[in-house]
């Protein structure tokens, strides 16, 4: 049985809340956040509390905060013995305090208020300074996942870095794609198959391999006709500076 506390009420913590609390092996013995109203998520947990200094003992603490309040959080805590580990992509495991045993349990998923549809298949990436802490946390996180990696500080802030791209740059574009839509009463749900045939092609090829679309074929009187489209400088700036990123991929001059 691995005896569980956890630090923080946002929503990483309350996805891991939800998955641990699924698991014969592992006892969530404790919750621990800021003020009693962010606590509410959590009213089925026995010991929900604001009291940073009434942790209980455990084999490892979960530190599920804001990036930027990991390290200060992190100093304030008096823990007896387990393994203090937070779940950042970018902050490294060395901000934690190195009078205590540290590691890191990054869930690779973005995260919002309602629960991930993929929960079942998120990557977890762990790291550790010791081996049995290692691998105390590779135990952990293949209670919650089939796929888990070892890897460095380092090699997580670069995954993390490619994650902005692959998610949060993405999704912006969703969201210039769907005001486009909008402004022309056109509906979003029309690219809903397209943005599904996209994402299906890079689980299967490369996604150099499978790139199209005007930049792609050095198609510049179609990129003309969308820019004069564009009605903000700075949506004309993305579009042209994504298209001469392509460009500059396949070797096409626009």
């Amino acid at each position: 049985m691995i005896k569980v506390v956890l630090l923080g009420t946002g929503n990483v913590a309350r996805y891991l809340y939800d998955s641990l609390c699924k698991k014969e092996h592992i006892e969530l013995i404790q919750v621990v956040g800021r003020n009693e109203s962010t606590l509410d998520y959590f009213k089925h947990s026995k010991a929900a509390i604001t009291d940073f200094s009434a942790i209980k003992p455990a084999d490892v603490y979960i530190l599920a905060i804001k990036d930027d309040a990991i390290a200060q959080v992190s100093e304030t805590l008096a823990l007896q013995n387990g393994l203090l580990v937070h779940t950042s992509g970018s902050v490294a495991m060395n901000v934690l305090p190195n009078t205590v045993r540290r590691g890191v349990l990054y869930p690779l998923q973005t995260f919002s208020n309602t629960p991930p549809y993929y929960a079942a298949n998120i990557p977890f990436c762990i790291e550790a300074e010791e081996k049995k802490d290692l691998d105390l946390l590779e135990k952990l996180a293949l209670s919650l996942s089939d796929t888990v990696h070892k890897i460095s500080s380092d090699q997580r802030l670069h995954l993390h870095l490619a994650a902005v791209f692959a998610n949060n740059f993405t999704n912006h574009m969703y969201y210039l794609a769907n005001k486009i839509c909008e402004e022309n009463a056109i509906p979003f749900s029309t690219l809903e198959s397209l943005i599904k045939e996209t994402t299906h092609k890079i689980t299967t090829s490369k996604p150099f391999d499978v790139q199209t679309g005007p930049a792609k074929r050095g198609d510049t009187s179609i990129i003309k006709k969308h820019l004069e489209l564009l009605q903000h400088s700075k949506h004309q700036e993305i579009y042209s500076l994504l298209s001469e990123s392509i460009q500059d991929t396949y070797g096409n001059e626009l």
